[in-house]
């Protein structure tokens, strides 16, 4: 993305994500389980959005359908605009592999290769030269403070390490959203709140816009805003308000 490209996408005031009247089931013998039931979601760029509920409660089916990773039955998903209905199969893997960036509770780090080659991947699989993906991998693990283990394959990193790697992955392609599922549901409180305050420093700095499944309440106060599913229908909780935007940022410029 270039810097012109970048500061459109800061100033567009078209939404990031908008989902209208979202249905998704699942069919479990003779029953029919309604997993999402008509839901409604809209976020700006720059929101970070915390998602809780209930294990079960269908998290992570919202997650993929936002994603493009399954249809919904009924509704449509926008993603700056553009429903995503009317994308072919090819359209909709650009989307994913260019617009989204997806990190899941298990890290799905590449075992064969290191964390620098692990970031590179998903560049040089969107047309990036070697050398470019490099750099841009490099820059971004400084970012997740890994700039000594970028030589080291997944079995050599800590839970914590790898799952930052993760981050600088889903990272690589300058997406405009970032999605995860519980990222930090493996790792320890430390870990977990270390490795939380590097992703919402990222995100804060870059601008993007994220929408994180999360079962930590802690975690989940420090977002924009928080929603709940629940009976396959959201709820809007709170709104952190920009005065506490400022104090979350503030803390982890100054750890």
């Amino acid at each position: 993305m270039n810097d012109k490209r970048e500061m459109a996408v800061n100033q567009s005031t078209v939404p990031v994500l908008v989902l209208k009247g979202v249905r998704r089931h699942y069919i479990q013998g003779k029953a029919v389980i309604d997993v999402l039931r008509g839901i409604d979601l809209t976020v700006s760029q720059g929101e970070m959005v915390a998602l809780v509920g209930p294990s079960g409660a269908g998290k992570s089916t919202l997650l993929h359908v936002t994603g493009l990773l399954e249809a919904p039955d009924e509704g449509e998903v926008f993603l700056s605009g553009a429903p995503s209905s009317d994308m072919d199969d090819d359209t909709r893997t650009k989307m994913r592999r260019e617009y989204l960036g997806f990190v899941y509770q298990n890290h799905n780090l590449q075992p064969e290769f290191n964390a620098l080659e692990n970031v590179m991947i998903p560049q040089m699989i969107a047309g990036k030269k070697k050398k470019e993906a490099a750099e841009y991998a490099a820059f971004l693990l400084e970012k997740m403070k890994l700039a000594d283990r970028m030589k080291h394959r997944p079995a050599q990193l800590s839970g914590g390490e790898a799952q930052r790697v993760a981050i600088a992955r889903a990272l690589a392609n300058k997406p405009h959203m970032l999605l995860a599922d519980e990222p930090t549901g493996n790792l320890d409180p430390m870990t977990s709140e270390s490795v939380f305050g590097v992703l919402v420093d990222v995100v804060r700095e870059t601008g993007l816009s994220a929408l994180i499944a999360t079962h930590n309440p802690e975690l989940a106060d420090r977002m924009d805003r928080k929603i709940a599913l629940r009976d396959g229908r959201l709820e809007e909780l709170d709104t952190l308000g920009m005065s506490g935007r400022i104090a979350f940022k503030q803390r982890f410029i100054e750890v």
